[in-house]
């Protein structure tokens, strides 16, 4: 029985980005349901399948799974011969950690400088709290990189679930022009250059809805 995964706007929706991005990278079919986060009845049609009304939410005939570490997990489960996760224990257990870290923490950097796939590249300064979750974040990828990154060009060399929990992160650091350490650049330049997130941001691009809260310009709405 093939997957459906229900999704918010992908010019705007992080969450929704992560299982999407994964699916994809493995080559794991599925159908997708597009929801615009600014429909007036965008939370009563989530409701039928998840009691938060948010997005993602992925469905497996009569299985509804929300939140996206446990999307994640029961992808795992359903694909035990896809690698997931790492194979290593430590490595397993250092990606489960900050893709845990990533699904519960660092909000004032989600918060100052939301996803928006088709803002272009400009410079905005960050809060004092933006800055420290933006190195709490990049201290993990340079760990992670060193530990466990040979073979590849990602977190733990292979595209990972971690990397996933990540992309949107890496995604701000482009648009919003934020100054990290060379092994961090390369790494947001290794999501970019993924065909799956290439996929999702030509999508995104042709998108026509505008959330104004995720417009830090506002009311300027700037697009590439």
């Amino acid at each position: 029985m093939t997957l459906k995964l229900l999704i918010g706007n992908k010019n705007y929706s992080s969450w929704s980005l992560r299982p999407w991005l994964l699916l994809k990278a493995f080559g794991i079919a599925f159908d997708e349901e597009v929801v615009l986060l600014g429909d007036a009845d965008f939370k009563a049609r989530i409701a039928a399948h998840s009691p938060a009304r948010q997005v993602p939410v992925l469905i497996d005939g009569e299985v509804a799974v929300w939140e996206t570490l446990a999307i994640i997990e029961h992808i795992a489960e359903r694909f035990p011969d896809t690698p997931i996760w790492p194979a290593a224990p430590a490595a397993r257990a250092y990606a489960r950690s900050i893709a845990t870290e990533m699904h519960g923490g660092f909000g004032a950097l989600r918060s100052a400088v939301p996803m928006n796939l088709w803002r272009p590249v400009e410079l905005r300064e960050l809060p004092a709290k933006a800055v420290a979750d933006l190195d709490g974040i990049t201290a993990r990828w340079r760990s992670a990189r060193q530990r466990f990154g040979a073979g590849g060009d990602f977190l733990f060399g292979g595209f990972s679930a971690a990397d996933a929990m990540y992309a949107p992160v890496a995604t701000r650091i482009r648009t919003y022009g934020l100054p990290v350490d060379a092994v961090s650049a390369a790494y947001v330049e290794a999501i970019h250059a993924h065909p799956a997130f290439a996929e999702w941001k030509a999508a995104a691009l042709k998108e026509e809805q505008v959330l104004p809260v995720d417009e830090v310009d506002w009311p300027e709405v700037k697009r590439v």
